[in-house]
């Protein structure tokens, strides 16, 4: 049988769960993090981060071969996680070079350690 964490307190004469030591989210906070992980509810877009967030950039030329996908392919997720705030971009001539940004991966992080 499992064991509560919470102690048990009296309310009104009933026995309920000690009240919550932590408060929610921000609603605006929620919502960015909430497009955030939309955003990384994808396999290939869960790739392609893991493969951004391990190198300083990433050319979207070396991603091609690296996700097995085409160039619009690919084009449709780095859209996706540029508008969520996850990566950034910079056009060199023909290709752009993805980097994650920082705070965003920490804000992901500090969400999921709450």
């Amino acid at each position: 049988m499992a064991t509560r964490s919470n102690p048990l307190i009296e309310l009104n004469g009933g026995v309920c769960c000690a009240p919550l030591r932590t408060t929610p989210l921000a609603e605006d906070e929620a919502v960015e993090l909430a497009r955030m992980f939309a955003a990384l509810a994808d396999p290939v877009r869960l790739r392609f981060l893991s493969l951004v967030a391990n190198a300083a950039e990433v050319c979207s030329c070396d991603l091609l071969e690296a996700l097995g996908k085409s160039q619009p392919t690919i084009s449709h997720h780095t859209k996706t996680l540029a508008d969520s705030g996850l990566i950034t971009g910079d056009k060199r001539g023909r290709w752009v070079y993805w980097r994650v940004v920082p705070d965003k991966i920490d804000a992901l992080r500090k969400a999921l350690g709450r």
